[in-house]
């Protein structure tokens, strides 16, 4: 958030520099307001393009074998362009490359999620996932105590979670 932040600052002073050498080029023919609005626009576009952009540049920082399964867009009163182009603001990703599989249990995988929420810390979130039953199960002490008391939830057959999970 404050990498942001300077971000924001930056470009508004990148704007208010350009704003400053093209009045120097015109000897000062640019109206007196025009470097407030060039920092402002500057500072704003910057903005929307960090919230556009934080989930793909956040994706792109994880190791190999961490997918994304499914993006989550919002549109905001206090962001009307969100209503154009809705914005993303969160993803669930797996690692494929820690998915685990049961020997006494060969349909079901231990597979871990990562849910990445905009100016929120990521969560890891450990699933149990049945490929042949289609359904998910939290992973908790509970469960690996006695695998019986799983509180198995449906997916759908087209669910993400079970895609990536089951056929990897």
């Amino acid at each position: 958030m404050f990498i942001d932040l300077i971000a924001t600052f930056a470009a508004g002073f990148a704007g208010a520099g350009i704003i400053l050498i093209l009045n120097h080029l015109t000897r000062g023919r640019l109206p007196k307001w025009a470097m407030p609005v060039a920092a402002g626009g500057a500072m704003i576009a910057m903005t929307i393009w960090s919230e556009y952009t934080w989930a793909a540049r956040t994706m792109a920082g994880q190791p190999e074998g961490v997918v994304n399964l499914q993006t989550v867009e919002e549109s905001k009163p206090w962001k009307p362009w969100t209503y154009v182009v809705p914005q993303a603001t969160r993803f669930m990703a797996l690692d494929t490359a820690t998915i685990r599989d049961n020997p006494e249990h060969p349909d079901v995988r231990l597979v871990d999620l990562y849910l990445f929420a905009r100016w929120a810390p990521p969560a890891k979130v450990t699933q149990f996932v049945n490929c042949a039953d289609a359904t998910r199960a939290d992973a908790t002490n509970t469960v690996f105590a006695d695998f019986d008391r799983a509180q198995w939830q449906p997916l759908d057959q087209d669910d993400p979670l079970l895609q990536g999970a089951c056929q990897t």
